[in-house]
C-alpha cells in the first residue's frame, strides 16, 4: 500500500520560515550549473560522479532569494547583466528510487525587472544542502525557456 503525501506547494510556501542570523550561522556551498542552451541540463549529466563544466561555487545561506542568487551570478557572467536578461532556476537533487538525479523547476526571474518569484528561497523549496543548483541563462533577445508542465503539444 503506497501513502500519498497531501502537502500541496502552497502549504509549503506557507510555512512560515525560520529567520537565519547570518552572522552567527556559517553559509552553505552552492554547486551552481549554468547554461545558455534554452534548457536545464538533464539529470542524467549528473550521474556517476559527473557534473557538466560550467560551475559556480557560491557560499550563501538556506534563505537566499533567487534574486540575490541572480545578482551573484551577474556579477561573474557580465553578458548576463543586460535588463531583460531571463534567469530559469532548477533544483537537482538525488533520487533515491531511480539512483540518479531529479531536476525540479523552481522560479526565475528576470533582470531589471520585479517578479512574483524574486523573493522566494532556497528554503521555501526544499533545497538540502547537497543538493546542486541549475540555471538558465536566456538573454533579452531570445524568448525565456519554456515550462515544461505547459508544453505546446
Amino acid at each position: 500500500m503506497a501513502l500519498e503525501s497531501r502537502i500541496t506547494q502552497e502549504e509549503i510556501k506557507k510555512e512560515p520560515e525560520k529567520p537565519i542570523d547570518r552572522e552567527k550561522t556559517c553559509p552553505l556551498l552552492l554547486r551552481v550549473f549554468t547554461t545558455n542552451s534554452g534548457r536545464h541540463h538533464r539529470g542524467d549529466e549528473f550521474a556517476r560522479g559527473n557534473v557538466p563544466a560550467s560551475e559556480l561555487q557560491i557560499y550563501t545561506w538556506m534563505d537566499a532569494t533567487l534574486k540575490e542568487l541572480t545578482s551573484l551570478v551577474k556579477e561573474v557572467y557580465p553578458e548576463a547583466r543586460k535588463k531583460g536578461t531571463h534567469f530559469s532556476f532548477a533544483i537537482v537533487y538525488p533520487d533515491q528510487m531511480r539512483l540518479g538525479y531529479r531536476v525540479k523547476d523552481v522560479g526565475s526571474t528576470v533582470s531589471g525587472r520585479k517578479g512574483a518569484e524574486d523573493l522566494m528561497s532556497l528554503q521555501s523549496q526544499r533545497f538540502q544542502i547537497g543538493d546542486y543548483l541549475d540555471i538558465v541563462i536566456t538573454p533579452p533577445n531570445r524568448p525565456p525557456p519554456m515550462n515544461p508542465r505547459m508544453r505546446p503539444f
